[in-house]
């Protein structure tokens, strides 16, 4: 799980691919987790935050944790 190098983000969660020219928007959690990503942080780590910092379960982290990372690959956001 590791966001492509050459995507551009920003602070308020517009992703911007410039192989493609595609662009997206995402929420603040969006943008939080796309920072995370950037910075090098683990799956294990960013989940770890998320748990701490949220209301919600470690069942219902996984499933939204796994469709946001379906999103991403179907984007071509992800590193093959």
């Amino acid at each position: 799980m590791k966001l492509k190098s050459n995507i551009a983000t920003s602070d308020n969660g517009f992703i911007f691919n410039p192989a493609t020219g595609d662009s997206f928007s995402g929420n603040d959690m969006a943008a939080q987790l796309l920072a995370a990503m950037k910075s090098g942080k683990t799956e294990t780590e960013i989940k770890q935050d998320i748990l701490n910092r949220f209301e919600v379960s470690e069942n219902q982290l996984n499933r939204d944790w796994d469709d946001w990372l379906q999103q991403l690959k179907e984007a071509n956001l992800l590193e093959n």
